[in-house]
């Protein structure tokens, strides 16, 4: 990890890994909003075959400072970031003119802000397990509130959740997290386990960043389709059958994209790459080379 500083003095932390070749640069844009980098095992696919950075964003995991003013929580702010980055990244590497950016969950939005700000600077762009467009909230919290009955923690996870942020012992925190985060799994059994390891991050979560960011217009339905008509590159928007979050709005969203392009995991949740690993380098390197 190392700081990257930008104009006014924040730092973002960064990672840069992979080889340097003929295809474009890879920028992943983590999700939350107000989370911070947990996509070292979804880099590792796709470093191989090109270079791939990683950031937390301002105010997030471990950039500096922590706390920042709430009035820097937004998505120009956020894009701006991004571009900065690439900026500084351009004067450190050859052929970062131009780079692919792909945003997981609330990075996916962020990812389409930034490529229909600076279109010239994006070869490709990638809406991992984003939220597409239309009321995607409603149904996502009804499958999550069924998974964890399912599971036999729905009554653990409320008591927890009513506590609220504030209230929780660190180990309730942990524990909040992991019965937060499991749903997003297909096998919510199994997803405890892979959400344990992410919730057990010593790191804290952004609350006003989520807050302000999720109700930034820029995200808002209208928003995103104006932002993808602006885009002439390819957009890859890629989805798990069993992601909580309802394909129908991300399929919604697609159709206003110039050069959409879909490709849907059979058995994955909201993080393909841990639960079907194979099927989702192959779509990263349908998205690298679509970018060339």
């Amino acid at each position: 990890m190392r700081m990257i500083p930008l104009s006014d003095g924040t730092e973002l932390a960064t990672w840069t890994r992979g080889t340097t070749g003929s295809l474009p640069p890879v920028v992943l844009v983590h999700g939350g909003p107000g989370l911070w980098d947990d996509l070292r095992d979804l880099s590792a696919l796709l470093e191989d075959q090109t270079l791939v950075h990683r950031y937390d964003q301002r105010g997030c995991g471990r950039s500096a400072p922590r706390p920042v003013p709430a009035d820097q929580f937004s998505i120009e702010r956020f894009v701006a970031d991004l571009e900065e980055l690439r900026t500084a990244l351009h004067a450190e590497h050859d052929g970062h003119e131009r780079w692919i950016v792909l945003g997981h969950s609330f990075g996916a939005d962020l990812a389409l802000a930034y490529a229909a700000a600076y279109p010239e600077h994006v070869a490709a762009a990638g809406c991992l397990s984003g939220t597409g467009i239309g009321d995607w909230r409603t149904p996502t919290r009804a499958e999550h509130e069924r998974r964890r009955r399912e599971v036999g923690v729905g009554e653990e996870f409320a008591a927890l959740d009513r506590l609220g942020e504030e209230g929780r012992t660190p180990e309730q925190e942990t524990r909040w997290r992991t019965l937060q985060w499991a749903t997003d799994f297909a096998d919510p059994t199994a997803g405890l386990a892979h959400a344990a390891r992410l919730a057990a991050a010593p790191l804290t979560i952004e609350h006003t960043a989520n807050r302000a960011l999720a109700a930034d217009p820029a995200v808002g339905d209208e928003a995103l389709i104006q932002d993808l008509s602006r885009i002439d590159a390819p957009v890859w928007f890629v989805h798990g059958t069993q992601d909580p979050r309802p394909v129908a709005g991300v399929v919604d969203l697609a159709a206003h994209a110039r050069r959409g392009r879909k490709r849907i995991i059979e058995g994955a949740g909201h993080f393909p790459w841990v639960e079907r690993p194979e099927r989702t380098r192959e779509v990263l390197e349908e998205i690298v080379r679509s970018g060339a």
